[in-house]
């Protein structure tokens, strides 16, 4: 079922026309090419003052819009390669790596999401950014929510891409759900990045980039795995998890949510925790796509993001399921 609310907003119908001539495209014989060369030129490292070297990307004009893009779990700047090309060329994007991941420290501990956070406030302090719009993708989207609870001063707006404000349920209509926690915990050193579990983590429900894919699991597999359990344990616990719902009140910024309905991740009772605790959130669910799908329609979804960081846009709540 598809539904819209207030469609004829500038704002809301662009996203409905993206959505549809996304549907209405025949899948490509190959996925685009997704370009990792710009990022990797580009990275740098700058050494925080709680001890963490962090990596990051900058890209886009000094004196742009700043935005801050933080990647999931297991994943790094590269999470982000596809949607660069089409964002707004009047961004000055921020692409960290947060710790534990690509090339930032991966020390022993420690991992909350207010670890997290505050690396990233660290960051911007070194870059001078006063305040940014902050965009998370799955842990990354935990991060973003940290973030501007804890710094409401530092955010402008918040993009919250596959994220959730409850644990996974165990089962949906008396069906088990894949156990992705149980998957991690049995995996072994050294991590084989072409391995079955590896090549389903990364996996989605329309075609991406081959050789991207490779470079992510390759990427994945260099991390440590007492930095995945660590993760694990520490940021994405159930009772961490459920802690979101608990300080989402102090989320006052304007805020976007965006999911793929065909998410295997971020089910549809975890998508609706997130709805509930932030009725006001303006919301976009592109039908058909997964737990990523700024990599399977980066166009589509760069409209969005874009369309919603205008701050001369009138947004409206959009919703489309399917």
């Amino acid at each position: 079922m598809r539904h819209t609310v207030h469609p004829l907003t500038r704002w809301a119908a662009a996203a409905a026309l993206t959505l549809a001539a996304s549907l209405a495209a025949a899948a490509p014989a190959a996925p685009p090419r997704i370009h990792l060369h710009p990022l990797d030129a580009a990275r740098r490292t700058v050494a925080l003052p709680d001890g963490i070297r962090m990596a990051y990307v900058e890209l886009g004009p000094r004196d742009g819009t700043p935005v801050v893009l933080i990647h999931g779990y297991t994943d790094s700047d590269l999470d982000w390669a596809s949607l660069v090309p089409y964002l707004s060329k009047h961004f000055r994007l921020i692409l960290p790596d947060l710790r534990g991941h690509g090339s930032s420290s991966k020390p022993e501990c420690c991992y909350t999401r207010y670890d997290f956070a505050y690396d990233v406030k660290l960051l911007l302090d070194a870059l001078h950014v006063r305040r940014a719009d902050i965009v998370g993708h799955s842990l990354g989207s935990i991060v973003a929510q940290t973030f501007a609870e804890n710094w409401p001063q530092r955010t402008q707006r918040v993009i919250l891409i596959s994220s959730t404000a409850s644990a996974p349920p165990k089962s949906i209509d008396g069906k088990p759900q894949y156990d992705w926690e149980a998957q991690i915990r049995r995996l072994k050193e050294p991590l084989n990045p072409d391995s079955k579990f590896m090549r389903a983590w990364w996996s989605s429900p329309t075609p991406v980039d081959r050789r991207f894919l490779r470079r992510e699991r390759r990427n994945a597999a260099a991390i440590p795995l007492q930095v995945w359990l660590a993760v694990l344990n520490q940021g994405l616990s159930t009772d961490a998890v459920n802690d979101l719902a608990r300080t989402l009140p102090e989320l006052k910024a304007p805020t976007l949510l965006i999911w793929g309905s065909k998410d295997p991740i971020m089910l549809p009772p975890m998508r609706r925790s997130l709805e509930r605790a932030l009725p006001h959130a303006k919301v976009v669910i592109f039908p058909g796509l997964g737990h990523n799908p700024f990599w399977e329609d980066p166009r589509g979804c760069a409209a969005v993001i874009n369309a919603f960081l205008n701050p001369a846009a009138n947004v409206s709540r959009y919703a489309a399921t399917g």
